[in-house]
């Protein structure tokens, strides 16, 4: 069993590093989610009312206290099969509308101002939903909860790499035939051990002409030749967590001078197993080499996490006080696919949050 990670961790010398700001600071604070997906942020209790309408016809439980029992993952492979077996619980436009909508109403919770969810339509339109009424029950459900919540949804359209060449023929399609408003980038997500890149290059050219920006997962259960990949075939503009990179000298060194961001997303990466322990993750080598590194939550029920606890495990990672996590706050804005106006407007509530924070004395 893997349970959730420690928030307090040893530094080089042994000494207990107590640097994390208080969470209400962190919980007041504005953010921006880059790495979250749409399925996988589904809450204990949209899960088991899933579960519960289709009793009989799935693994999933239906009462929430066994959901953190179910969401206990043995390695990677073991959360895809798991993750799998959520995906297969949303079966109708209502499920989809519901469920999104959801979603931007905790994220909007934790002041989360702007999030890209990257949504998987090939897992939907498979399972009989019609990639229209997909595309409207998304659109509908980001208006509303722009209206209903202050929070801002844009889209990353995800091949699910285990589906192979025919999911990533879907994807495209959806994303070019029925692009919805909210629709920003192109991913690719699902395993990456056996699942070269290079074989979505069309897709992502394709994507990448259209104007779509290439956000694709690398280097999370692989090594940095992932990496390498997902730059070279995928044209890949910010990297789905990339934490292999810290073994690669020469590839942190592109990284920093592109300045091409990372999504780390710490809880998920012991979670699944591709790191041994929070003392084990490379966060803190990637921040000292230079790189853009942006925190986010990626299946945070599924982890049992949050963003919040995110920006607290970072902050203790790194050691931290509220200014350097108000900066990690302004990266994932500025490497945010947001438009100008809307990053100029979130920069500056980050800005006057923290002098508000300041002056106040507040934690």
């Amino acid at each position: 069993m893997i349970n959730k990670p420690e928030r307090s961790i040893a530094d080089r010398s042994g000494l207990l590093i107590m640097a994390e700001p208080p969470d209400s600071f962190i919980a007041r604070l504005p953010k921006a989610e880059l790495h979250v997906h749409h399925v996988g942020s589904a809450s204990p209790r949209i899960v088991a009312e899933l579960a519960a309408r289709h009793a009989g016809e799935t693994p999933v439980p239906a009462d929430p206290d066994k959901l953190a029992e179910y969401f206990t993952f043995t390695d990677f492979a073991h959360f895809i099969e798991v993750y799998l077996s959520v995906v297969d619980l949303i079966r109708d436009p209502e499920d989809i509308w519901t469920l999104t909508y959801e979603v931007a109403r905790e994220l909007a919770a934790q002041t989360v101002r702007y999030a890209e969810l990257t949504l998987t339509p090939y897992s939907s339109i498979v399972r009989g939903i019609a990639a229209e009424a997909f595309c409207d029950a998304v659109e509908d459900a980001r208006r509303r909860a722009a209206a209903d919540h202050g929070i801002q949804l844009r889209w990353c359209f995800d091949i699910p790499g285990e589906a192979g060449l025919p999911a990533a023929d879907l994807t495209l399609d959806v994303a070019l035939r029925h692009r919805p408003d909210g629709l920003v980038s192109f991913g690719l997500g699902g395993p990456e051990l056996g699942v070269p890149r290079a074989q979505f290059a069309p897709h992502f050219a394709q994507a990448r002409a259209a104007g779509l920006h290439s956000v694709p997962h690398a280097g999370e259960s692989t090594g940095p030749e992932t990496i390498w990949d997902a730059l070279t075939h995928l044209g890949a503009e910010r990297i789905g967590h990339g934490i292999a990179a810290a073994r690669d000298p020469r590839l942190l060194e592109h990284l920093r001078d592109r300045r091409i961001p990372l999504e780390v997303c710490p809880t998920s990466n012991v979670r699944t197993r591709s790191v041994p322990s929070l003392q084990q993750h490379p966060l803190p080598a990637l921040v000292a080499a230079g790189l853009v590194v942006t925190i986010n939550s990626d299946d945070p029920p599924m982890f049992s996490t949050t963003l919040n606890d995110e920006y607290a495990i970072a902050a203790d990672l790194l050691g931290l006080d509220e200014t350097g996590v108000a900066d990690l706050a302004r990266a994932a804005v500025t490497a945010s696919y947001y438009d100008e106006s809307g990053k100029a407007d979130l920069l500056a509530e980050i800005d006057g949050y923290l002098t508000g924070s300041r002056a106040t004395g507040r934690s």
